[in-house]
């Protein structure tokens, strides 16, 4: 049975003060969360800093990037390997952000996916369509085609040591979420997608949702068959906020 995974994706967001405070919000939360994963994903700058904050805690470390070589002349990167130096466990790899702001491509994703794994690392892989491919009734070939490349790179069997979390581009940071019915119509192409190739592999992956999920939707959402929880973004930079989610997820 497919344990739920809630990860807040902090972005460009927070100063020390600020997430000292968050994660002692957070932590004095935690015995509520029942059964579902929990991790935060820090401005890289602040990852040191997390790593110490909760060190004695159930919750877990990501980094919302990872540089796709291991080392050598690559300026404002980072490394997998330095990652593993504080215990981060996830690398969130794809996100709509970077493919779109920073012009990532389908083939560069799978090779920062590639990287994490490589560095023992499990990497989050972030598919989703815009709005105008929703209304022109190509999701489906949209997330097919990202999830392909790191198919064609990793193989199938890439996939028993990673999450994917489908977000919808047109419901990050907008308020907008997809309805659960489409959030999951979405999830189940993932999971038959990959069951296709693998069906144990579908089975046990764990597929996120992210899209302006916040304490009120999130039951709903979560109580989708092949919903396994969420990448979480604005909710995530309140405590109560956070622990609302993950306490949706179980």
């Amino acid at each position: 049975m497919r344990t739920k995974l809630v990860a807040g994706n902090w972005k460009m967001n927070g100063s020390l003060e600020s997430i000292r405070e968050l994660i002692k919000g957070i932590q004095a939360g935690m015995n509520a969360v029942n059964t579902a994963g929990v991790a935060v994903c820090p401005p890289a700058i602040y990852i040191a800093e997390v790593a110490s904050l909760i060190s004695d805690s159930k919750i877990q470390l990501g980094s919302q990037n990872i540089c796709d070589q291991d080392s050598g002349a690559f300026t404002g990167e980072i490394a997998g390997s330095m990652l593993n130096e504080f215990s981060c466990k996830y690398a969130i790899v794809g996100h709509s952000e970077r493919r779109s702001l920073y012009g990532e491509s389908d083939e560069q994703v799978a090779t920062r996916f590639a990287a994490a794994r490589r560095n023992g690392l499990t990497p989050i892989l972030c598919v989703g369509e815009l709005l105008e491919e929703r209304e022109a009734g190509t999701t489906e070939d949209v997330v097919a085609r990202q999830l392909d490349a790191v198919i064609k790179l990793e193989g199938i069997a890439a996939f028993a040591d990673a999450v994917i979390a489908y977000e919808p581009v047109w419901a990050i940071g907008t308020g907008k979420t997809a309805s659960p019915e489409q959030a999951q119509e979405v999830h189940k192409f993932i999971r038959e997608k990959i069951a296709a190739l693998d069906a144990t592999i579908a089975e046990n992956i764990v597929i996120q949702y992210g899209g302006s999920v916040n304490g009120s939707n999130a039951v709903e959402l979560f109580g989708m068959p092949d919903i396994d929880g969420g990448l979480i973004g604005g909710a995530a930079l309140k405590a109560d906020d956070f622990l609302a989610i993950c306490k949706a997820a179980g």
